[in-house]
């Protein structure tokens, strides 16, 4: 049963949010410091997902297939191209990498 009362939490606290939002005075959201933030903080929140997803198994930092990857998307980006050919890049590498490695 506690599952469910995470999960009716979890809605709750959603919704309590979601509800925050459309709380707050449209003049909060047009100060310059607000506009920025809300601009930076999704970039930051998914290189730092990115950076978890790929360095870290549990609790032990791995260099694995994963790295080689984002290094050759890395590659790809410094070099400016087009957005589907970074995910090729990078798919194409860590697939090499898993298949040479074992």
């Amino acid at each position: 049963m506690s599952v469910w009362i995470a999960i009716g939490v979890t809605a709750l606290g959603c919704y309590v949010v979601k509800l925050a939002g459309l709380l707050v005075p449209a003049g909060v959201l047009e100060r310059p410091l607000v506009k920025r933030l809300a601009a930076l903080l999704p970039v930051a929140l998914l290189a730092a997902l990115t950076a978890q997803q790929t360095f870290a198994d549990g609790r032990v930092l791995v260099l694995d297939a994963r790295a080689a990857g984002l290094a050759a998307a890395v590659v790809a980006l410094l070099l400016r191209a087009p957005f589907l050919v970074v995910v090729a890049a990078a798919v194409l590498v860590t697939a090499g990498v898993r298949a040479v490695g074992g």
